[in-house]
């Protein structure tokens, strides 16, 4: 194998653990969601709780494969620097929602919250697509799950004043 191969393979288990660190910490919260997710009023096109993993798993392996590709076109983290924080921030607020919306139950915060995500995400979706359009275009169907998930934050919030 050769160098440039293991350095790229090295960069690609890198971005998927740190991709994969940050979808723990935020399923740290959502150990007991399903449960939760399931006394909640919601609204009548609301997804059954047992889409969200699938879903997340396959947004999160092309959030790495995203991340990766960004990197490695750049050729370091310096000459992406940009992307790669924003990235890594996103990242962040991803896993910070979870703790809002299902561990600490305040749904106006998470909301709030989710707007920023959004924000972010899109913000990311630019810079990967300036470095590497595919980095950008694989990141899209997670910024419209973020855009769903932000309705349907907004829309279970306000139908449970009292549990959010």
């Amino acid at each position: 194998m050769s160098s440039s191969t293991a350095h790229a393979l090295k960069g690609f288990a890198f971005w998927l653990l740190v991709t994969f660190v940050a979808a723990a910490i935020g399923s740290i919260a959502s150990i007991e969601a399903a449960s939760f997710y399931g006394q909640l009023m919601q609204p009548d096109w609301a997804p059954p709780a047992k889409v969200f993993g699938p879903v997340w798993t396959a947004l999160y392996v092309l959030m790495a494969v995203a991340a990766w590709l960004a990197w490695r076109q750049a050729g370091n983290f310096a000459a992406a620097r940009m992307a790669l924080a924003l990235y890594l921030v996103q990242l962040a607020a991803n896993a910070l929602w979870s703790w809002l919306f299902f561990a600490w139950h305040l749904g106006g915060l998470a909301f709030a919250e989710v707007l920023l995500l959004w924000l972010l995400v899109a913000t990311t979706v630019v810079a990967f697509w300036r470095i590497r359009p595919l980095a950008g275009a694989l990141l899209l169907p997670y910024w419209a799950w973020v855009t769903f998930a932000a309705f349907l934050n907004y829309a279970t919030w306000r139908l449970n004043p009292d549990v959010l």
